[in-house]
């Protein structure tokens, strides 16, 4: 499914648990591990934001999945620009669209 918005400005920071658990705290008053947070700064038609991943989890989620680490990394990646985009993941309906979405994304790249 094509998004009618056009890429601004995205940050990427790459970090370990520990950073990650300490942002997580901070932001969003959470005291557990995520493999990603995504500040949205978008505006309806350019997509902006800074997406914070822990390697550590992605790591860690690649063996849970049985997936290679850099085919977790996209997944992770794409996941946070569709969240800048707009789709969520709170509800199990939300997650199944996001995963299909990423599924579509993911299926789209070209290496």
């Amino acid at each position: 499914m094509m998004h009618k918005m056009r890429c601004g400005d995205l940050n990427f920071m790459i970090c370990s648990d520990t950073y990650m658990l300490s942002a997580n705290k901070q932001f969003l008053q959470h005291d557990y591990f995520t493999d990603i947070l995504t500040f949205d700064s978008s505006t309806p038609t350019e997509i902006n934001g800074d997406i914070l991943i822990s390697l550590d989890t992605v790591k860690s989620n690649a063996v849970k999945y049985n997936t290679e680490l850099k085919d977790e990394l996209h997944r992770v990646i794409i996941h946070g620009v569709l969240h800048l985009i707009g789709f969520k993941d709170k509800s199990k309906t939300h997650q199944l669209i996001m995963r299909q979405e990423e599924d579509n994304a993911l299926n789209m790249r070209d290496f």
